[in-house]
């Protein structure tokens, strides 16, 4: 899988896609999983242009994983949340779906996931679960 400008995560950082934004700084973005596994389901994706973690420079993951930090403690502690799922997929042979790299925090115990990629949630329901872990950021 090699690195498509045009893929959906690049057209969100250009904002040409709409997403439930819940934090942005100069290297990152996290936002709501519009197909959540789990109510509270959060992605994190650096800015930089990367389809897996071994093609990201390491000081560019080093603020991917602080951004990772900062939004699984907003979860635990807006959303209750007892566990949070770390998922983060390598290559289509892994699953993964979208060529940017880009990290699931599911707040949910892994036997609850829904299948990824399954369904469309409810927006209104993703974008008061955004809401929420936004205001702990």
């Amino acid at each position: 899988m090699s690195y498509d400008n045009n893929n959906i995560f690049a057209k969100i950082l250009r904002g040409e896609i709409p997403c439930f934004k819940v934090y942005e700084d100069d290297d990152t973005l996290a936002f709501m999983d519009i197909m959540p596994q789990a109510d509270g389901h959060a992605l994190v994706i650096p800015k930089h242009p990367a389809v897996t973690l071994l093609e990201l420079p390491a000081d560019k993951a080093a603020k991917t994983l602080q951004t990772v930090q900062k939004v699984m403690a907003a979860q635990k502690s807006e959303l209750g949340a007892k566990g949070v799922v770390l998922m983060q997929l390598n290559g289509e042979a892994a699953g993964q779906t979208v060529p940017h790299l880009h990290f699931h925090l599911i707040p949910a115990h892994v036997s609850e996931l829904k299948r990824h990629a399954g369904e469309q949630g409810d927006m209104d329901k993703i974008k008061a679960l955004a809401e929420k872990i936004r205001a702990a950021l």
